[in-house]
C-alpha cells in the first residue's frame, strides 16, 4: 500500500497521498509552451501530474513524456500516465490511472511491479472503491462532483460520497470534476485528499496564482514557491 511504498516526501501527509493534482488536456499541443505551463503549476504547488493524452502519436508522445518526467524529477513530483502500462512501464513512471474500461488492476500489478502507484476510477459508487482497496489499489478517485467542461456527461458524485468513503476506505481519495478555488473546499472538507483538477487549471489566465490558491487548501509542503 501507499505508506509502505518510496514516494516523494512532498505528496506525503502522514504516509498517504495528498494535495493539488493537474491532469493534463487530451486535446492539448504536446510542445515546449505547454512544458512551461506545467512548470508554472509544479512550482505553484502541484504534487502529481497525470499524463492524459489519446490524441498524439507515440514517438512524439514519448519525447514529451521524457521531458515532463525530467521536470517532474525537479520539481519533487509525482508523473501517473492514464491507462496506458506499456507507456508506464517504458517511461518508468511512477503510476497509472485505470478506469473502468482499462486493463485489470492485477494485470497492472503483474506489469508495472508492486513499487509503482495504481490509482482506480470508481465514479460515484463506493463499493467499487471498496473492491479496488482489497486488490491492492493506492487510491480511489469519484466525481464527477461539479459541472465538468472536460467531461459533461459523466456521471454525477454527491458530496455525501466522499464522507461515506472516508469511513469505509484506507487509502487516500481523490475528488475529481469541476473543481475550481470557489468549491475546493467542499470536497476537501468532505474527505478527498487530493483534488484532480484540469480545466480549473489549465484555462485559467494566472496559472500560478489559481494552482497556488488551490495547493494551499492542503497543508505541510503543499505550498506555492516563487517562480
Amino acid at each position: 500500500m501507499v505508506a509502505t511504498k518510496i514516494f516523494l516526501d512532498r505528496t506525503l501527509i502522514n504516509g498517504q497521498l495528498s494535495g493539488l493534482y493537474a491532469i493534463t488536456e487530451s486535446q492539448a499541443k504536446l510542445d515546449d509552451q505547454y512544458l512551461k505551463k506545467i512548470e508554472i503549476l509544479l512550482k505553484a504547488g502541484v504534487s502529481i501530474i497525470q499524463y492524459r493524452n489519446k490524441n498524439n502519436d507515440k514517438l512524439n508522445q514519448f519525447d514529451f513524456l521524457i521531458k515532463l518526467k525530467l521536470l517532474c524529477n525537479k520539481n519533487n513530483a509525482l508523473l501517473i500516465i492514464n491507462d496506458d502500462l506499456q507507456l508506464s512501464k517504458k517511461l518508468d513512471a511512477d503510476g497509472i490511472h485505470l478506469g473502468k474500461n482499462d486493463c485489470s488492476l492485477n494485470d497492472a500489478k503483474e506489469i508495472l511491479g508492486n513499487n509503482k502507484i495504481i490509482g482506480v476510477s470508481c465514479y460515484n459508487d463506493l463499493s467499487l472503491a471498496i473492491i479496488a482497496e482489497q486488490q491492492g489499489a493506492d487510491y480511489v478517485a469519484f466525481g464527477r462532483f461539479f459541472p465538468s467542461k472536460t467531461k459533461p456527461d459523466a456521471v454525477q458524485a454527491e458530496i455525501d460520497l466522499l464522507q461515506q468513503a472516508k469511513k469505509q476506505l484506507h487509502i487516500p481519495i481523490v475528488a475529481i470534476g469541476g473543481i475550481t478555488m470557489q468549491n475546493a473546499r467542499q470536497v476537501i472538507n468532505a474527505g478527498a485528499d487530493m483534488i484532480a483538477v484540469i480545466d480549473g487549471l489549465f484555462s485559467q489566465a494566472d496559472l500560478f496564482e489559481t494552482a497556488r490558491t488551490l495547493a494551499n487548501n492542503f497543508s505541510g509542503d503543499h505550498h506555492g514557491r516563487t517562480l
